[in-house]
């Protein structure tokens, strides 16, 4: 997944909302898009449970902390949280009430027992393949058991997972989240995923296809695949073969009312010729595609085991752009892996001209410790990864001002998707994924709409109808 800092707060839960005497439910999701779904889906087996999502950690009877391990220090960071969680607990039980903590997601699953010997607060710990059984954990820690689930199961979490209630979908927007793949195979030496996630799975085809037409049945417009690796799925089809994921984007644009599809993130390994094609061929599939390249090193990506060249790379977005002209590419860099020499990085500045990219996430590289990176030799200096990455950012904000420039006076189809900050304003999404604030009288959110690129600043674009 992307490395985007993405914060939700807890999902409004709405079939729960009527009960009465139901338990009070705060969520906190930390990371990527994977860990926003896998909220949602946790709210929904509470919701099963009886539970009533509220807005803040005051009102609520249980706190989750969904967790993401890709940020520097996550753990610690988890535990900070978690310090100041145990002073509110104290303070219910002084007032003779109840509130129970529970930590899920990669932090997690990483951390395991020593969240529970270390943060005396927490009454579960939880992992992103046993959310499933959230709703047993705690009716185990309400009669005293500290519980700590973080294996991984033979059984499919997701047909042990309630479906999503139509109001409950409508509450989350027209845009919504679907995972179809989780876990990695790569074993990148910078990254956890394999180890907090586990191994490659991918869901079925007909789960994916009825999850994917409850959605679009409550109101939903765009549906982004998701998966740590997800043009690495392939998954059981419906006619009993193996499928792979341009086979299933075209399943899914027969969905009458599904009109956009996006998936993230990708492998360049994993873009196979099926899924370029798609690009070219469906116009439910969004021109917009974030494919991780992380340096333009020879060296540094054989280091990183990332098990392509600079070259191949470069290649393969040229048969991506063949295909789809207009497509906009997005990518992740890290800066200063262990051993990355003066000419390693600049090599890394070359690929970013030569493929020039709409969007992308950069960070300095920083040790996760249990991965191969963390015991390398030639770990780079500190002030020297600040100077990289600021150089690295500052060439690829330009070229996304730029590519917002060439936006410009151009006329695109906008879903509409939420208000904006203006009570006459809307905020919709371009095809490019691009936040566009237009006049709320252009229309209503769901509704998607031709406007004008009109104006642009350094993080949306400006737009009238057409």
């Amino acid at each position: 997944m992307t490395e985007a800092t993405l914060t939700t707060e807890s999902a409004v839960l709405a079939d729960a909302a009527t009960r009465t005497n139901t338990r009070k439910v705060f969520i906190k999701t930390y990371g990527c898009q994977m860990n926003v779904y896998d909220s949602e889906r946790m709210g929904d087996a509470l919701t099963s449970d009886g539970y009533q999502a509220v807005d803040t950690v005051e009102a609520a009877d249980l706190i989750l902390i969904n967790t993401c391990h890709i940020r520097e220090k996550a753990a610690e960071k988890v535990y900070s949280q978690l310090g100041r969680l145990a002073k509110l607990k104290k303070q219910r039980n002084a007032e003779g009430g109840d509130l129970m903590v529970a930590v899920a997601g990669c932090v997690a699953q990483a951390e395991g027992q020593e969240i529970i010997r270390r943060a005396p607060v927490v009454d579960v710990v939880i992992g992103p393949q046993t959310y499933h059984r959230l709703p047993q954990a705690l009716a185990r820690a309400r009669q005293g058991e500290r519980v700590v689930e973080t294996d991984f199961p033979a059984e499919d979490k997701f047909d042990g997972l309630p479906n999503t209630s139509p109001r409950a979908i409508r509450a989350r927007g027209v845009a919504a989240f679907l995972t179809v793949q989780e876990g990695c195979d790569k074993f990148c030496t910078f990254c956890v995923v394999p180890y907090t996630r586990g191994a490659e799975v991918s869901r079925p085809v007909d789960r994916i296809v009825q999850e994917a037409q409850r959605l679009v049945d409550a109101g939903v417009r765009e549906i982004t695949l998701l998966g740590q690796n997800v043009n690495a799925w392939h998954g059981k089809g419906i006619d009993g073969r193996e499928w792979g994921l341009g086979e299933l984007i075209r399943r899914l644009a027969e969905i009458d009312g599904l009109v956009r599809i996006r998936y993230t993130t990708s492998h360049p390994r994993d873009m196979d010729d099926s899924l370029i094609a798609a690009h070219r061929d469906l116009p439910e599939l969004m021109p917009y595609l974030h494919l991780p390249v992380q340096s333009g090193s020879d060296a540094i990506l054989k280091s990183m085991n990332r098990r392509h060249t600079a070259e191949e790379y470069v290649r393969l977005v040229e048969r991506i752009r063949a295909a789809r002209p207009d497509i906009a590419l997005s990518g992740d860099f890290i800066v200063g892996f262990p051993g990355e020499t003066d000419a390693d990085f600049e090599a890394t500045m070359d690929l970013i001209r030569e493929v020039n990219y709409a969007a992308a996430f950069s960070f300095k590289y920083s040790i996760r410790p249990g991965t191969p990176g963390a015991g390398m030799e030639d770990q780079v200096a500190e002030s020297v990864k600040t100077e990289r990455l600021a150089r690295l950012q500052a060439l690829l904000s330009e070229q996304t001002r730029a590519f917002g420039r060439q936006c410009m006076g151009k006329t695109v189809d906008l879903l509409l998707e939420k208000p904006g900050r203006n009570t006459d304003q809307l905020i919709g999404r371009s095809p490019w994924l691009q936040p566009v604030i237009v006049d709320a009288k252009v229309g209503k959110i769901g509704d998607i709409v031709s406007v004008r690129i009109t104006e642009t600043d350094s993080s949306s674009l400006f737009a009238e109808p057409a």
